[in-house]
Formats: structure tokens, C-alpha cells, sequence
């Protein structure tokens, strides 16, 4: 009986379609472009931010307010836990978004005289703030987050912008192309 409900459900939703489009198929019969006319048309196509400077920029920025949240979760002695969105599959087997944590990496270090470092990285290799000088000498762990904001007016003022086009031109030339697949 479920059975017939459901294909007589889709009948009527099928007659309603028909019924649609043969309404819309008279009315195209006499398009009135007099409304068209009316419009302010434009050939435009879409910014890819993630291609642009300010995706760059905001994926910078997202990156140093993560390092920030780990120096203040590290300073307060709390555990810092980060998470990405992720697809799994449930007991169901439907494919469900959740999240899942993420190990995030700490941009200061400490190097072998006791010296305490903060480096700005993009994708695994640091950032040069001027020639040859790729960290921030940082007395202790408490300066971090007030040089972190730093960092951040840097970015936002432009500061840092021929240093970021330099490591994404180096990192595109790091990718080769896919092989174009042969027409069978």
C-alpha cells in the first residue's frame, strides 16, 4: 500500500511538472525583451579570492591568529586543541560532516643558546621578513602573542606582500602538472 502512495505521489508531482512546463513553453512563445532592456547588463566574471592577494593574505592572518590562540593556551597552561571539518562515513553509511582535531605546529622554537624564535611560515618553509632574516627574536614566551599582533599590522599594511608573492611563486614552481590524460 506504501508502495502505490509512493508512485502516486510522483505521478501528481510529475503531472504538476508537465502541466509547468507547458504553461512556460506559451509563454515563450512571445518573449518580451522590453524588461531585458530595462536591465543593466554586464560581461562579469566572479574573483577567485583564494588567487588573489587577500586570499593569501587572509590565509596568512588565519594562520598567525591560530599561532596567537596556541602562545595564549600555552602561556595559561590550558591545552589548545584545533579542528578541521572532515567527511565520515556513520554506522548508516551516509556520509556525514563532523569535526576532527588537528595537530597544529608551533611557529616559535628554541634554538641551541636558549634563544627564543618566532618564525612566520608558508607551507613548510619560513617566511623572510628582510633579506636572510626569517625569525623574530623574542625574549620569552609572554612577548609572542604581542609580536604575533605585530606581524598581523605588517600583513595588513602590505608589508609582507613581496615576501608572500616570492614564497607562492616558489611553491607553484615546486608543482608539476598532471599529465593530460590520452583520448581512448
Amino acid at each position: 500500500m506504501a508502495e502505490f502512495l509512493g508512485i502516486n505521489a510522483n505521478l501528481r508531482s510529475l503531472s504538476r511538472i508537465a502541466t509547468l512546463r507547458l504553461g512556460l513553453s506559451e509563454t515563450r512563445q512571445e518573449p518580451d525583451m522590453s524588461i531585458l532592456k530595462s536591465l543593466k547588463l554586464a560581461a562579469a566574471a566572479p574573483a577567485n579570492p583564494a588567487t588573489s592577494e587577500q586570499g593569501f593574505r587572509a590565509k596568512l592572518l588565519g594562520y598567525l591568529a591560530e599561532q596567537k590562540a596556541l602562545a595564549e593556551a600555552e602561556i595559561a597552561g590550558t591545552p589548545f586543541s584545533s579542528t578541521r571539518r572532515v567527511t565520515r562515513t556513520n554506522d548508516a553509511g551516509e556520509k556525514v560532516r563532523v569535526d576532527a582535531p588537528r595537530h597544529v605546529r608551533k611557529g616559535w622554537f628554541t634554538d641551541a643558546g636558549g634563544k627564543l624564535f618566532f618564525q612566520l611560515r608558508y607551507g613548510a618553509k619560513p617566511l623572510e621578513f628582510a633579506k636572510g632574516m626569517n625569525a623574530v627574536e623574542v625574549q620569552n614566551l609572554a612577548e609572542v602573542p604581542a609580536i604575533i599582533c605585530s606581524i598581523i599590522e605588517a600583513i595588513n599594511a602590505g608589508e609582507l606582500d613581496p615576501q608572500l608573492t616570492a614564497a607562492i611563486a616558489e611553491r607553484k614552481a615546486n608543482f608539476k602538472p598532471k599529465a593530460k590524460k590520452a583520448a581512448a
